[in-house]
């Protein structure tokens, strides 16, 4: 709601959201940072406060200032212990809740319309964005609402900037949307952080896009389920985390062999094993690089924000069927759960591609041998062919076979979609590169670190470094982008760097690894102080 109001007046807009692994609850709380320009991380220091409970002052006092604003019922909230002495309005939360008979949910309004008015905002915005957002009981919460405004006095004046508001999208609705722009039909999940909104949302748009979305016992039976889709010409994505593609591998060899189109997306979250289900990391690039036995082709892609989520999404659809080869689009809690102003106008159109159908001219041969490994297409059931898959090794026909011709064969036939594939990424900005293009520093980033990384670099005028396609590797692309660079630092969410690791196999060594572990983003005033403490 604060971000809605906020963008409202033109500025763009980021939210974290933090919320422990609790089934009773805990300290959850959101990060809402507006700017002129457009964001994708937040500060350590905190502007204005809103306080619901005592952990919310207890565990975020640290990150006040003696500019900072506090909003707090004082017959509820101690305000003790800070370093500075900031400003405080008080708020009678408590008694305006209970005056107007509303329920305790809806001290979160009465607030809202306080911090409002605290800003210097018209209540005319706040009363457009409730009759949007609410369904149920929206004159209770604009007459609670409008008693926590006219309870405060006005501190500033948070101006209109002259440009037009964006649509707010996180980074799973984007993946969703441009999953349905690359032709979605199916979507197949078993909920788990932080993939699971993409479930929701989808199930909630079904209707209107005339998806099929499904929700099965077990991850195994995600994968499974999905590939018979995919048998039958129906484009499918399913998404899930580490945990839950552990149990997939199998499937995605099955995927590997039998050349069957499948899209994942894996949200990143650290482990092992359960790990912390509900905060970020970094730290699943080799596992996914590597999953599954045997030798096959995989195309991996990074996005590091909500327009390379819905581009990259729906290429990776197109490339799932052209290529007939498994997809996984590599995304992070910090990215699918964040909340980031989207322009869609700064996208290059994306088309729908068609399928290579068989021509009926011959008898059908699923696995035909043809030129660039890929095998024309009947979509099942076709009473004029026999489409047989199979997960054995198997000649042209499908059927299964041990002779070590025909095993080479389709072997190098399965392979061979590597060279066409990397050929036509060539024709995409698989690295991108930003900041000062002749520093001789350079940030090398990867997800969701996209963000910080590029504001740090402006302040500090630094060049920054951006590989969204990580498998197959675009080594020209990255060689080009390091021009001029002496010095390399990569900036990762995790322990052991997985980028870094994975650039030293093409023989690009960094000199320097900034890691984060925690689970949470690396903040702007964070990370600049890390970056100062390279020696150039």
């Amino acid at each position: 709601m604060i971000a809605r109001i906020l963008n409202q007046l033109g500025r763009r807009i980021y939210v974290y959201r933090d919320y422990p692994s609790l089934i009773r609850g805990g300290h959850t709380f959101s990060i809402i940072r507006a700017a002129k320009e457009k964001i994708a991380t937040h500060k350590n220091k905190i502007d204005i406060i809103l306080v619901l409970n005592q952990d919310t002052i207890n565990l975020h006092k640290d990150k006040l200032n003696e500019n900072s604003v506090i909003i707090y019922d004082p017959e509820l909230i101690k305000i003790e212990g800070l370093a500075f002495k900031a400003r405080t309005l008080e708020l009678p939360i408590g008694k305006i809740v209970k005056e107007e008979n509303a329920s305790e949910i809806i001290r979160n309004t009465c607030i809202l319309g306080a911090f409002v008015k605290a800003v210097g905002i018209g209540w005319e915005i706040l009363d457009k964005i409730f009759r949007e957002e609410f369904t149920r009981e929206i004159d209770l919460n604009l007459k609670v609402a409008r008693r926590g405004y006219d309870a405060i006095d006005e501190l500033m004046k948070i101006d209109l900037i002259a440009q037009e508001p964006l649509p707010l999208v996180t980074g799973n609705q984007a993946v969703s949307l441009g999953l349905i722009k690359g032709g979605l039909s199916t979507y197949i999940s078993y909920p788990m952080t932080p993939t699971s909104p993409i479930l929701h949302f989808l199930a909630e748009i079904g209707d209107d896009f005339c998806l099929k979305v499904i929700h099965p016992e077990s991850e195994i039976g995600v994968i499974l389920m999905a590939l018979g889709f995919s048998y039958m010409g129906e484009k499918t994505a399913i998404g899930t985390s580490g945990g839950g593609f552990c149990l997939m591998t199998e499937g995605l060899s099955l995927a590997g062999m039998s050349e069957l189109p499948i899209v994942i997306i894996v949200g990143q979250r650290p482990g092992p094993s359960t790990g912390l289900p509900t905060y970020s990391s970094q730290t699943d690039l080799h596992f996914v690089l590597h999953a599954g036995q045997g030798e096959f082709l995989r195309f991996i892609v990074a996005p590091g924000d909500t327009e390379e989520a819905y581009f990259w999404s729906a290429q990776a659809m197109n490339i799932s069927w052209k290529y007939q080869i498994p997809v996984i689009i590599l995304t992070d809690k910090n990215l699918g759960e964040g909340l980031f102003s989207f322009d869609i106008n700064s996208l290059p159109k994306i088309l729908e591609e068609e399928l290579l159908l068989w021509d009926r001219k011959s008898p059908y041969k699923r696995y035909l041998n043809s030129e660039n490994g890929v095998s024309p297409l009947v979509l099942a059931p076709d009473k004029g062919a026999i489409i047989k898959v199979n997960s054995y090794e198997h000649d042209e026909s499908g059927i299964t076979t041990e002779g070590p011709k025909e095993i080479n064969l389709m072997q190098d036939k399965r392979l061979r979609k590597e060279k066409y594939l990397q050929t036509e990424l060539d024709k995409l900005e698989n690295v991108k590169v930003y900041g000062d293009k002749d520093s001789a520093l350079g940030l090398v980033c990867w997800g969701s670190n996209k963000g910080v990384c590029l504001e740090a670099a402006e302040r500090l005028g630094l060049k920054v470094i951006q590989p969204i396609v990580l498998s197959p590797f675009p080594v020209k692309q990255f060689q080009e982008a390091l021009g001029g660079v002496k010095k390399l630092v990569c900036v990762e969410n995790s322990a052991r760097g997985e980028l870094s690791r994975l650039l030293k196999t093409y023989g690009f060594n960094m000199d320097q690894n900034i890691l984060k572990s925690d689970g949470r983003p690396f903040n702007l005033d964070e990370l600049e102080e890390l970056i100062r403490g390279v020696k150039i």
